[in-house]
């Protein structure tokens, strides 16, 4: 989980949206709903940047009967939940409900907010808040994700944010070697590799950045097609390469 943390926050997401959707599915399997009685995360593995279980050993299809609400109560080692008795002796969403409060407390509540765009935080928080109390079930927790995703995708998470004023010249198919800088969480251990929705973006958090005085726009996206960017603390060493451009703060 500590280097989950240490991760950026685009690939959290995916780790918390595609658990999201894993739990969705157990919720509607054709057998019916499913509970993980094991959800440490040594239970998961990450396959290209989403969770998947390593075994289904642990799982359990049947819900909770019950004679009255007394039979219902869903226990976690920091609270417990009571849930309805249906008319037909069952533990009304057990399976679900254990599953989602596990993801909450295994998952969500450390890798969602943390670090997120900060026009994303109330969504976010919102989600986390909802799975801590159980007051959604699994299919307004994934809608929710997904609205997160839509948001961060299309780039509406920055409509409410102002442009800089700062101008930046543009050096086509050029880098510059060296001249990095450390920020967190990157992409790169050994500079700063951030992902931006739009050049906007990139001005935006180079301006953010005391040290920042230039940045390269790579040819490479992540998972949601966002360009990476190389910050900068200078542009004394800009070379040729094909495919990447260089933008420079203006002087003055």
């Amino acid at each position: 989980m500590i280097q989950l943390l240490q991760t950026s926050w685009e690939d959290r997401f995916r780790i918390c949206l595609s658990l999201g959707r894993l739990l969705h599915h157990l919720a509607h399997s054709p057998l019916g709903s499913v509970t993980l009685l094991d959800f440490r995360p040594r239970q998961f593995v990450l396959v290209d940047g989403e969770l998947k279980v390593t075994d289904l050993d642990d799982a359990r299809v049947e819900e909770t009967p019950c004679a009255s609400v007394a039979d219902c109560i869903l226990e976690f080692p920091a609270r417990n939940f009571t849930l309805p008795c249906s008319a037909q002796g069952w533990c009304e969403g057990m399976n679900e409900k254990r599953n989602l409060y596990n993801a909450y407390r295994f998952f969500f509540t450390y890798l969602l907010p943390h670090s997120a765009p900060p026009s994303l935080r109330p969504l976010l928080d919102t989600i986390v808040n909802a799975t801590g109390e159980l007051t959604w079930g699994v299919d307004e927790t994934l809608a929710q994700l997904e609205m997160v995703l839509h948001l961060f995708r299309s780039g509406q998470y920055l409509q409410n944010s102002t442009s800089s004023s700062a101008e930046y010249q543009r050096i086509p198919d050029s880098t510059i070697t060296q001249e990095d800088y450390r920020c967190w969480p990157s992409y790169h251990h050994g500079g700063c590799l951030l992902s931006v929705f739009n050049l906007a973006e990139a001005v935006d958090v180079c301006e953010s950045h005391a040290q920042c005085r230039a940045f390269v726009v790579t040819n490479q996206t992540t998972w949601t097609g966002r360009k990476l960017v190389f910050f900068k603390t200078g542009w004394s060493q800009v070379v040729p390469n094909a495919g990447k451009t260089t933008y420079v703060k203006a002087p003055g």
